[in-house]
């Protein structure tokens, strides 16, 4: 691992101070449990980290007006065991719950899940592939069984993040401060596909960082649910996943949103799956259309087609789960 210095940052401004000062040097570190493996493997080589954790009241989850607020240092075991949360968020703590082990849990917080890198083996591995500036993307041409299969190209990663589907299900919205100031958006907005920006997942600028969570409270009728399937049933990333968020009213579906994880390089909302359900009875054959609606725009590669039927099978169940 490449030297570093490590600075304590004690207020948000100076943390994104200390960013600016080092721009293209300098990363902000939570718990590390994600940035730390990329140090040792060499793909992050940074001059400058700047500790987060020495900012009070970053980890913290509050209950405001209209809304709760969770801050980016929230240990992800806080979010699984918290009742608020589950009251209001079934869909954000059962993501939680199933994040890969406990001891993880316990050290990675809720905003190192939102901007993990890829877990791609080719981006991880001795390869400078085109997310590490190399000239193309080796999934299309080599092992890709757990590439995505809509939203892919040039590059085709998938977003291992579990709580980002959820939060984007419960139409959450993300702060973030920077050195031109701050700015609140919808979470949604906050990933970008690799046709945007094929060496970075976010929008996050080198002197921004992720400060809040805000979430806001459910509309009576409410019901949300996650559902993520693994090859294995701990300490694993997504196949595929599915945040589904319902409300109805005289026994339709007033509103929905579907966001799926697994399957495309940004946590990926189906809105052909969302249509299929406004205005119907929630029901067996609506989930199951659901699910053939979300996969008409898929494009599987040579090795990951079983994750289009995996995809239509688990927003299915996750619908079936909130009758």
């Amino acid at each position: 691992m490449k030297a570093f210095a490590n600075k304590n940052a004690t207020s948000i401004r100076e943390a994104v101070s200390l960013l600016a000062q080092h721009p293209g040097k300098a990363l902000p570190i939570a718990a590390g449990s994600d940035l730390l493996g990329e140090m040792k493997d060499g793909i992050e080589t940074p001059e400058v980290l700047v500790n987060l954790k020495t900012i009070p009241g970053l980890d913290k989850i509050r209950q405001q007006s209209g809304a709760v607020s969770i801050g980016p240092l929230v240990p992800v075991a806080e979010v699984a065991e918290s009742q608020l949360l589950h009251t209001h968020f079934p869909a954000f703590v059962e993501a939680a719950a199933v994040i890969a082990s406990p001891q993880i849990r316990n050290v990675g917080t809720v905003g190192g899940n939102l901007c993990q890198r890829p877990r791609c083996w080719y981006y991880r591995g001795p390869f400078r592939c085109l997310r590490k500036g190399g000239e193309f993307c080796y999934a299309p041409m080599g092992e890709n069984r757990y590439h995505a299969i809509l939203g892919g190209g040039p590059s085709f990663i998938v977003h291992p993040s579990d709580l980002a589907p959820a939060l984007i299900a419960l139409d959450a919205k993300a702060r973030i401060s920077g050195s031109s100031g701050d700015r609140t958006i919808p979470l949604e907005q906050f990933f970008v596909l690799p046709t945007v920006n094929v060496q970075r997942e976010n929008i996050l600028r080198p002197d921004e960082i992720l400060t809040e969570i805000l979430i806001p409270l459910p509309a009576p009728g409410t019901r949300s649910t996650y559902w993520k399937q693994m090859e294995r049933d701990a300490w694993d990333f997504a196949l595929v996943s599915v945040a589904a968020a319902i409300r109805q009213r005289d026994g339709k579906v007033e509103q929905a949103r579907i966001v799926m994880g697994g399957v495309a390089p940004i946590p990926w909302r189906s809105h052909e799956a969302e249509a299929a359900l406004i205005g119907r009875p929630l029901d067996a054959t609506t989930a199951a259309q659901a699910g053939d609606k979300a996969m008409e725009p898929a494009q599987p590669l040579r090795d990951n087609a079983y994750k289009v039927a995996l995809s239509r099978a688990i927003i299915r169940g996750a619908l079936l789960r909130l009758i």
